[in-house]
């Protein structure tokens, strides 16, 4: 009998393949590499509070660990895909990024990240948080995903947009719209009469305007970053899902620094989120009339229409587990 020979998924070898030759293309000779490096794969740009968080984040550690620690950072999905990015950490090969919902392709419980219609508004976000679901969540993170979680960052509320206006969920109808990678966005907008389609982020402003979608839903400040209102008209306040992410190291990566360094990290990762949350407050403030100025037209629409429509898909669509948290959560 012959042995059967065991080969690597083909997606992750050839993103490893990939980061090596941009490692390559991006480092010169003369660089003394750092005790630890941490390479950390962003989805958003420069510009985003994410970004300017880690950025902050690698000065203190770098600061603080006497240049042990060394922090790199490639925004823009220059490294990898999110689920891609986290396959990666798993493998060894970079070490950060952040993640929310996406983590429901390894536990159940991150659907709670962003399930459509749960939330009212921040503070039911931060009570599920430093709840039993939050802590569940990050226990989860540790033992399936391989990834430690060093605080969260708030998304904000999600909104819809298109080039035609949606006031109510009849308008949705054939309207193809972009989603990530998550069950519970399929299974909504499907619910609702549109047609979802799972695309990664970097995809999206060019498939806009190519009209391969006709929509797409995020945070008023990754509509703004991502310069949506340049392929979009419509910004209709869905506020569908109140939301966070959360910034992640590889457990792996983690638990090789001596306990010095662990306790540099996490003190750094507790102070990131605090500089994340004054950014994302101040530009909360502006990058809405930023938007009405750049000429985008915002949408008052029937947000007890949209939840109503969709809450009996959402509900079915998770297990008798989840169900049970989900009935006890609508209860608070």
């Amino acid at each position: 009998m012959k042995n059967k020979v065991r080969t690597a998924p083909y997606p992750l070898i050839c993103a490893v393949l990939v980061f090596i030759i941009f490692l390559f293309v991006n480092c010169g000779p003369e660089k003394k590499e750092p005790e630890f490096l941490m390479r950390t794969a962003l989805l958003v740009n420069e510009d985003h509070s994410w970004y300017k968080a880690f950025a902050y984040f690698a000065e203190i550690v770098e600061e603080r660990s006497k240049g042990r620690i060394k922090v790199e950072l490639y925004p823009s999905e220059q490294l990898a895909k999110e689920i891609e990015a986290i396959r990666l950490i798993q493998a060894e090969v970079i070490d950060m990024t952040t993640t929310g919902s996406t983590l429901t392709n390894w536990f159940e419980v991150a659907t709670f990240c962003e399930l459509p219609f749960l939330m009212r508004d921040s503070t039911d976000m931060n009570r599920y948080i430093k709840g039993p679901v939050g802590k569940l969540m990050e226990e989860e993170m540790i033992k399936k995903a391989g990834l430690r979680a060093l605080g969260h960052f708030e998304r904000g509320p999600r909104h819809l947009t298109s080039n035609r206006p949606i006031r109510h969920p009849d308008d949705l109808k054939g309207l193809i719209i972009r989603v990530p990678n998550v069950p519970a966005f399929v299974t909504t907008w499907s619910a609702l009469g549109a047609k979802p389609t799972p695309m990664a982020f970097s995809e999206v402003f060019t498939s806009l305007q190519q009209g391969t979608i006709q929509a797409q839903e995020n945070p008023f400040a990754m509509i703004h970053n991502a310069g949506f209102s340049e392929v979009q008209k419509y910004l209709n306040l869905t506020g569908h899902v109140i939301s966070w992410v959360y910034p992640v190291v590889g457990e792996k990566q983690f638990q090789k620094l001596p306990t010095d360094l662990q306790e540099i990290f996490l003190q750094a990762g507790k102070e990131m989120q605090d500089y994340e949350h004054q950014l994302y407050l101040e530009n909360e403030k502006n990058v809405q009339e930023e938007l009405k100025a750049e000429g985008m037209e915002f949408i008052e629409v029937d947000q007890e229409a949209f939840a109503k429509k969709s809450e009996k898909a959402i509900y079915e669509s998770l297990s008798p587990e989840i169900q049970k948290i989900y009935r006890e959560l609508k209860k608070d």
